[in-house]
């Protein structure tokens, strides 16, 4: 298999990519990895060449670039010329940390999107009490969306979910703001009703103070409204945490506890750490494109290589490409 990587993308580029780049070949022995970037800042840690090569470009796309002028303009970038890869059937899918509307722009223009799909979506695994987790789609894709859209979403995610996270029958939900049926705005309420005839095992509306209980495996929504509801979590995960380590920094009684409590603490931490759950795939586009975390470490980078790995081994891109042509000619019968 063959995945190729934006080494110059994220906070912690290029040490962060090219170290999870190792860790993912010395656990895969099918896998070879292609890292696109400034061959003079990678190789210092590169402590192995197995399976691994590397594309020289010193032409990076920042996070302050406006995302497609920078990848009509900036064509010999990483974030670019990894894009194309994929495009050239070089390369089996492709990950990045860096620009998130680069990388989106990149995917429709290089990769470009599986017939039948008129948006691609954003989706990020989060986390669980049950520690299942869950897919939330769109975060950020499309701003704006109509109920075809959203019934697309959950299509996609349900594919996802079976495929790459495991889970038997997906349970979708819509994010609402109540969970009656004719709950929320004309959108949600035509999509209800596109989801509840959708071959997906569709529960009906959820409510935002829900997400973390793990009431469903893959939550549809706006992008607008996903991208507020995942920073409202991860917003709140880091709140909670320093609040916590405030309390327990506080005096020498609370000192003692957290050096009792110190291995659960940090079990409680993991639950809710985004590396534990790899990248966001740009659904609906003919190769798997996954964004990995702007501030991921090796471990992240190691993740969403492992996701990506099952998103290609499962033909999640084919499935949901033959899911929604059977659909437009049913609708087209009809």
């Amino acid at each position: 298999m063959r995945i190729v990587l934006d080494a110059m993308g994220g906070d912690n580029a290029p040490e962060a990519i090219v170290k999870g780049a190792l860790l993912a070949i010395e656990a895969f022995e099918n896998l070879t990895i292609t890292l696109v970037g400034d061959e003079t800042k990678i190789k210092p840690y590169l402590t192995s060449s197995e399976r691994i090569n590397i594309i020289h470009t010193t032409t990076v796309i920042t996070a302050d670039d406006e995302p497609v002028k920078a990848v009509r303009r900036k064509k010999d970038a990483s974030l670019v010329l990894m894009a194309n890869e994929v495009k050239e059937k070089r390369a089996d899918a492709c990950i990045s940390a860096g620009n998130t509307g680069a990388l989106m722009s990149a995917g429709l223009f290089q990769v470009g999107r599986i017939k039948g799909i008129e948006r691609p979506a954003l989706s990020p695994t989060l986390p669980t009490i049950d520690q299942r987790g869950f897919v939330l789609l769109d975060v950020g894709a499309n701003v704006e969306a109509k109920p075809k859209h959203l019934l697309q979403y959950g299509i996609m995610g349900s594919i996802y979910a079976e495929k790459v996270r495991g889970v038997n029958k997906p349970r979708v939900g819509l994010l609402n703001v109540g969970t009656e049926e004719g709950k929320g705005t004309e959108l949600t309420k035509e999509a209800f009703l596109l989801l509840k005839e959708a071959p997906i095992n569709f529960v009906g509306n959820i409510e935002a103070r829900d997400l973390l209980l793990g009431v469903c495996d893959v939550v549809v929504t706006d992008g607008f409204s996903g991208n507020i509801a995942l920073k409202t979590v991860e917003g709140t995960a880091m709140s909670m945490f320093k609040m916590i380590k405030a309390t327990f920094m506080s005096s020498l009684k609370t000192k003692l506890a957290a050096a009792v409590l110190k291995k659960d603490l940090k079990g409680l931490k993991d639950q809710l750490d985004y590396a534990e759950y790899g990248g966001a795939a740009l659904f609906g586009l003919q190769a798997p494109v996954v964004k990995a975390h702007g501030s991921s470490n090796a471990r992240a980078i190691f993740s969403a290589i492992k996701q990506t790995m099952t998103m290609v081994e499962h033909n999640v891109t084919d499935t949901i490409a033959l899911t929604v042509k059977s659909m437009n000619e049913q609708e087209a019968a009809e």
